[in-house]
This record gives structure tokens, C-alpha cells and sequence, in this order.
């Protein structure tokens, strides 16, 4: 919109446009005012009826609330008003009406479940909180990449229609390929390693992943956005570092450059970077600490996974985030390298209190250990052609991890539900919008 001010630019004795949603309107007789709301935050529109227009006044006031509409006038100093400044408007137009039932409250002084905030997104996310949210998203995001571009990583950008499962299964979803039994990518875990294998050594990739799990829980997604690494020339301790790096990043810029939205969460008083280096554990300790905990009913034995209740309880253990290393052989992916004794693997997550963000590890870059890996665990090694042959043509060691950022922006904001970080989420109920 041409000559348009932004609400949080305007200054006394400007001539302004102002355009954006109808916040408020609050009619005391013989003056009224209206709140206008847009992207930068909100401004008093003063109406004094028996010194304006009538059309003036009218078109205004019956401006049902969401309506988007555009003020223009001249800035007024007003210290009773939320900003400190008031517009007298000289012309009001009506852009969009909007409904006068709507189906949620975007000033927030009536709550919404979560079920009719998702259903209705585009309302929710002119919430201050839900505006909030994925601003600090964005930050993340940006901030990942430039931490990942000082560790001299190259992005990338891999297949999300592939012939094979990453990790083979029934958490695949199919679809028909030109007539062709295809799946969404459950990981760019291969892609990555074989970009790595190339000259570009070290890679990352922000982008979707597609798991068919039938999950019905506060952290689970069907499509999530997952934030890969991966090093030629690296073990599980340098991916370790990286990994600390790029969350500690994240941290910082959000509190560097999000203060408004942290403080919208009421979240400014009490943020900060979690503490580094993070404490590694190794799987052996872990379970030790967590039975130690008595939090548990049975006690933890080696091989057993980690519940939901005995990663809780190691977190308040530990009380901030952690890595748990060197899990049993077993219970990892063929394509993680195990330590020379056989029994353990270079595997390794990397835990915030509430749940797991992290899963990595040294990749297998011996061609006939990979193959045994497939193997042992039941996968036909001729469908991963295209990635095993060029273990054939000189693969360095390698080493990487996947983050998922939604649960890393849960986590950091301590939202209720993963759901509040995604604009549009996929689950097992929801496909619209």
C-alpha cells in the first residue's frame, strides 16, 4: 500500500496511513476510539462524534472486529492512549469486513482449545503469543544457518520422493510415482552421506521429513522439519561439538534479537543459552542415573530403550541439556559405526530435559560392514544401490546428527504441545488446512 506507516512509526504531527486489523472498539458516547492492530503493534484511532463527519464516524465504528481497514489522519500526542499517541482519522476505509461471529478471539481475552486454533490458523496467528512464536522460529532457522556456514558447512537440499525408506520399516508413507511404488523420505540421513562422501565434505540440509507413525502424543508429527549435519573427516565427538554449537547459537540469537517476543510469552525475565559444554553420558550411566532416580517401577537393564518417564527423570537429574553416547550395537541403524569391541556404537543423543532433539552418530564408510549392517537387520541391500556402490569409490569417515526443529523451538519456549510450533501440522488427524 503506497505511503502506508507502520503503527509502531508513527510520530506526533505525522500525516499517516495506517492499515491493518479493526483490535478493539470502544464507544463512550460522544468519543470512541478504535484500536488498530497490524504487524508492528497497535494505535488509538479517536473519534469525537459531534466535531467529525457522520459518514466519518459511522464507517468507523461499524467496523466489526478483524475488519481490515486503512486510517488516515494526522498523529496526536495522547499519553493516555496504550502507545502514547492517538490518530484523528480525516478518512477511514473499510478494506475486508470480517464476519461478526468469529470462531476465536485474536485479542486472547477468551481462550481457544488448540484443535479450533489449528483449524482456524490465520486467526490464531494474529495473536501477539502465536505472532510471537514463529518470529522466534525464524530467528532460529536463521541463526542455525549461519552457525552452520562458521563450522564451514555447505547447504544442501535432498529428495523428499525416494524408491527405498532410509531406514526401511512400515513408517513410510507411499504414493504412486508415474505408476511406480514411490515413499516420502523419512530422512535425508543417506543423501547426506553421500554428499559428504564428495568434495563438499562438510553439509546441511533444513528441511521436511515424512513419518507414518501412527503417534497421537503432545511431541509427535507426521511431517516434521528436521535440521540434518553431516562431516567427512569426522567422529561422533567433533559431530558432538557441532551439534552444541548450533543449538547454543539458536539460544543466543533469540535472546539477542527476540526480546519483544520473548517478553509477549512472558518468557524475557527467566530465557538464556544453555550452558556448555553439555555434560556426555554414556547409555551405561545413563540408566544407572535413572534407577538411581526410583522414578521408575522397574529398573532400567542394559539394552532396554529409554521411556518417556526415565528420560524425565534423567533431565531433572542433569538439569539442562546433555548427551547420552556409546548406546549398544543393537538398538542403532546399520549406517552407525560401532566401536572396535563390537558391542557398543558411536551413537549418541543429545537430550533437552523434556525429551530428545538429537540422534547421531560416526557413520559406517566400510563398504562390507555396511552391507553386514543391512543385513542383521533385515534389509535387502540391492535397494540401496544407488548408496551403497559409492562406498566403492573411496568413502571418507563421516559423522552427523538430525535435529528436529520443532521440538527444539518446544523445547526453548516451553510450549504444551509441538503443535504450537508448526503454522500448518500434519498428525494423524489432520490433514486441513
Amino acid at each position: 500500500m503506497e505511503n502506508r506507516t507502520y503503527t509502531a512509526d508513527a510520530e506526533p504531527g505525522d500525516e499517516v496511513t495506517v492499515a491493518g486489523w479493526v483490535h478493539e472498539i470502544r464507544d463512550l458516547g460522544g468519543i470512541a476510539f478504535l484500536i488498530l492492530r497490524d504487524t508492528e503493534g497497535r494505535i488509538q484511532v479517536k473519534f469525537e462524534k459531534d466535531e467529525m463527519d457522520d459518514e466519518l464516524v459511522e464507517t468507523g465504528l461499524d467496523a466489526s472486529r478483524e475488519s481490515v481497514i486503512s486510517v488516515t489522519g494526522l498523529v496526536k500526542e495522547e499519553p493516555r492512549a496504550p502507545t502514547g499517541v492517538e490518530v484523528v482519522p480525516e478518512s477511514v476505509e473499510v478494506i475486508s469486513e470480517a464476519d461478526t461471529e468469529l470462531p476465536l478471539d485474536p485479542s486472547g481475552k477468551v481462550e481457544a482449545e488448540l484443535s479450533t486454533r489449528l483449524d482456524n490458523r490465520t486467526l490464531d496467528l494474529r495473536r501477539e503469543e502465536g505472532q510471537a512464536i514463529f518470529e522466534i522460529r525464524a530467528e532460529v532457522l536463521r541463526a542455525v544457518r549461519e552457525a552452520f556456514r562458521e563450522a564451514n558447512a555447505t547447504e544442501i537440499n535432498t529428495p523428499k520422493i525416494v524408491a527405498t525408506g532410509t531406514e526401511g520399516g512400515t513408517e513410510l508413507f507411499p504414493i504412486t510415482y508415474f505408476g511406480e511404488e514411490a515413499f516420502m523420505n523419512q530422512s535425508p540421513q543417506l543423501f547426506k552421506q553421500l554428499t559428504a562422501g564428495s568434495n563438499l565434505e562438510r553439509v546441511f540440509e533444513i528441511g521436511p521429513i515424512f513419518r507414518a507413525e501412527e503417534h497421537n502424543t503432545p511431541r509427535h508429527l507426521n511431517e516434521a522439519t528436521s535440521i540434518d549435519f553431516e562431516g567427512a573427516f569426522c567422529d561422533h565427538t567433533d559431530a558432538m561439538d557441532v551439534c552444541e554449537q548450533v543449538v547454543s547459537a539458536a539460544y543466543e540469537a533469540v535472546a539477542e534479537n527476540c526480546t519483544e517476543q520473548l517478553e509477549a510469552l512472558d518468557l524475557a525475565a527467566d530465557f538464556e543459552a544453555p550452558e556448555t559444554p553439555f555434560p556426555r553420558l554414556s547409555y551405561e550411566e545413563a540408566i544407572e542415573r535413572i534407577n538411581a532416580t526410583g522414578e521408575l517401577d522397574e529398573q532400567l537393564v542394559w539394552g532396554d530403550d529409554l521411556p518417556t518417564e526415565g528420560e524425565k527423570a534423567l533431565g531433572d537429574d542433569v538439569g539442562g541439556h546433555y548427551f547420552i553416547t556409546d548406546w549398544p550395537a543393537e538398538v542403532k541403524p546399520f549406517y552407525i559405526m560401532d566401536h572396535d569391541d563390537g558391542e557398543l556404537s558411536t551413537g549418541f543423543d543429545m537430550m533437552h530435559p523434556r525429551m530428545e532433539l538429537v540422534s547421531g552418530g560416526q557413520r559406517e564408510h566400510r563398504r562390507d560392514h555396511l552391507i553386514e549392517g543391512f543385513e542383521q537387520q533385515g534389509l535387502e541391500p540391492e535397494a540401496f544401490e544407488y548408496y551403497t556402490k559409492m562406498f566403492q569409490y573411496g568413502m571418507p569417515p563421516h559423522a552427523g546428527w538430525g535435529l528436529g526443529a520443532e521440538r527444539l523451538i518446544m523445547t526453548m519456549l516451553d510450549l504444551g504441545n509441538i503443535r504450537e510450533a508448526v503454522l500448518f501440522p500434519r498428525d494423524r488427524q489432520r490433514l486441513s488446512p
